[in-house]
């Protein structure tokens, strides 16, 4: 069991269902005037932000995750929920004046996703340092999307405490300038984004996964329903996706898969296992609408992993 610390965002999630495609909707020759409504079937506030997910998944496969970042007056049942399934909420400040984040996610019937955000009080974030914190015991940091200022920050502390973390700088890389993506990439023991966000990295740093790997251990790229590819210097694998019972829902599953990956990391497993694990992860995301309304214990995550891989 290790101990992670997981800074990131925490927020509720307002999930949408658009009964259509959004190409249908948008007009290429006129995206420089964009205005467009989408009627929705469906919405459902529920529990998210990539720090309670990331720990969320990291308690359920038997990691003890602590959580850093910022929540508002409306978080105190989020944190009891937390508390309660396994991740500990001690370096979650509380802002009595503000709300906590809120993200607007509307997907469409081909799962494409139209995401707004609101920070309220994780616009806080870059107050807090992790040098304050007890670091003692803890095996890695997962610096994951949040307050940019706060990401950097924390890159910066975790790289002059000569703290391990993993980098995942997702939705936030056209926030971040290309000096901090490169120092953020560059001091990482894993960095992990999804396809189109690395060629979002590519175009601002010009690093592409080879590059990245002249620092860091490991480089994952996931890629939806085709699986993932996990790279070092010296290995490169391709891990096909797990089966999803059904698809509900992508929301979360992100997140999911970099729980499973932590899991294979600290055992020192193969490549191809810390992928399975992390795709085993990641489906039951998918089978889920919202990022942490899944559960399983260790055996059934077990159970799944061999009847998706070991056939």
């Amino acid at each position: 069991m290790h101990k992670v610390l997981v800074g990131g965002s925490i927020a509720y999630d307002h999930i949408m269902d658009f009964p259509g495609l959004f190409k249908d909707h948008i007009l290429p020759d006129k995206i420089e005037s964009l205005n467009v409504s989408f009627l929705v079937n469906s919405l459902k506030k529920i529990r998210g932000g990539t720090a309670p997910n990331i720990a969320y998944n990291l308690a359920l496969i038997g990691e003890k995750p602590m959580i850093v970042g910022t929540a508002g007056k409306d978080f105190c049942e989020y944190k009891e929920w937390l508390e309660a399934r396994g991740v500990d909420t001690r370096y979650i400040r509380i802002l009595e004046h503000d709300f906590t984040a809120s993200c607007f996610i509307n997907t469409d019937l081909s799962n494409n996703q139209i995401t707004s955000f609101y920070p309220g009080a994780m616009a806080r974030d870059p107050e807090i340092s992790l040098k304050a914190l007890d670091l003692s015991e803890i095996s890695m940091v997962v610096i994951a999307p949040t307050e940019p200022k706060a990401m950097v920050r924390w890159v910066d502390e975790c790289q002059k405490l000569d703290i391990p973390y993993l980098y995942d700088p997702g939705m936030q890389i056209p926030r971040l300038a290309p000096g901090d993506l490169l120092k953020g990439v560059q001091g990482a023991r894993i960095v992990v984004s999804n396809e189109y966000e690395f060629e979002m990295l590519y175009e601002k740093t010009g690093l592409k996964m080879e590059d990245i790997l002249n620092g860091a251990d490991l480089c994952v790229k996931t890629l939806g329903s085709q699986g993932c590819l996990l790279r070092t210097r010296r290995e490169s694998v391709h891990v096909p996706a797990a089966k999803p019972a059904r698809v509900v829902d992508p929301t979360g599953a992100g997140d999911a898969f970099r729980a499973g990956l932590l899991k294979g990391y600290f055992e020192g497993a193969s490549l191809e296992t810390m992928g399975r694990y992390a795709n085993i992860a990641a489906v039951y995301a998918v089978e889920h609408k919202g990022a942490v309304e899944h559960s399983y214990t260790c055996d059934q995550f077990m159970k799944r992993y061999r009847e998706n891989f070991e056939k």
